[in-house]
């Protein structure tokens, strides 16, 4: 069994993997960050490449080791909030199904994971009013339909978590953000409760435990799918800097966006650009990809230990 990775130089490292190519296994779909093939007709593999993409658009120059945080972050939280609801984890061994050398090339970025049918939406969580949903503040003084207190300033705390989803995009569209009924009438009510319920859940306990070790969660993005028994199960990745809005907590001031250290560093270099935010996407300097990927390792530092 053969894996190709291909592999791009560029100025900070010559091992980022950009996109991947498993000969022996079926390609079923290569996302903005993941690449998806078939394990078996129950079973799917994710490969967590290099890939970066903001805005919805996947940018030429990978972030080398992203996928290696981005999974150990992730599998991280899977296992804290397995409690909480089920994951799409499954027990399966990557090592059964590619070569020993492969196997030691994608054993930090792939996970096997259950199949299951994805829910048509992203189920966001937000703690403070920042970023898009600062956006939709100042214009309507709502955000996804829901009425908040008037006069709050860029990354203030709210008095409760809200539930705020959105559309799930496909590869070079937009999210885009929906109300509450919306999702009511694509999934159902009584699924759409489950999911509000859970995600603010979820978002409360990783708050807390970041909080006490000095980071804030502003707010992250949870994805769901149902099993054949039509029960919710918590899919894709969980409360990663590509998720999720983590900032230093003794650098938080209301009134601005607090740095970070997640992909808003990249955001905010993007919108100093002259770019509409479609394809194709403009290049990002060596040190802003060098900067992020520190602040990526900074996260997982902290979280992990």
């Amino acid at each position: 069994m053969i894996c190709a990775l291909k592999m791009l130089e560029t100025g900070m490292s010559d091992d980022a993997v950009f996109e991947t190519d498993i000969d022996n296994l079926e390609l079923i779909a290569r996302g903005k960050v993941r690449d998806i093939y078939a394990i078996d007709d129950a079973h799917m593999l994710i490969v967590t490449t290099d890939r970066f993409s903001a805005f919805d658009v996947v940018f030429a120059e990978p972030m080398p080791h992203k996928g290696e945080l981005l999974t150990e972050v992730s599998n991280f939280w899977f296992a804290k909030t397995a409690d909480t609801i089920r994951n799409h984890l499954s027990q399966l061994e990557l090592r059964d199904y590619v070569s020993e050398a492969d196997y030691q090339r994608l054993k930090a970025r792939s996970i096997i994971v259950n199949r299951l049918k994805p829910l048509p939406m992203e189920a966001i969580v937000r703690g403070y009013v920042i970023g898009s949903g600062w956006k939709d503040y100042q214009a309507t003084g709502e955000i996804c339909g829901i009425q908040l207190p008037p006069g709050l300033q860029q990354a203030a705390q709210l008095t409760e978590p809200v539930f705020t989803p959105s559309s799930k995009a496909e590869v070079g569209d937009h999210d885009i953000n929906v109300s509450f009924t919306d999702i009511v009438a694509k999934i159902g009510a009584g699924k759409a409760e489950q999911i509000r319920e859970t995600s603010i859940r979820l978002y409360q306990l990783a708050a807390d435990y970041a909080r006490e070790r000095g980071i804030i969660i502003a707010d992250t993005k949870f994805e769901f799918g149902v099993d054949a028994n039509d029960e919710l199960v918590l899919i894709d990745e969980i409360l990663t800097p590509d998720s999720s809005r983590y900032w230093p907590a003794d650098e938080y001031r209301i009134g601005i966006s607090p740095p970070s250290f997640d992909k808003q560093f990249v955001r905010d270099y993007l919108e100093t650009l002259d770019w509409d935010k479609t394809p194709p996407a403009p290049p990002i300097p060596p040190e802003i990809v060098a900067k992020t990927q520190q602040k990526y390792q900074q996260v997982r530092d902290i979280l992990l230990g």
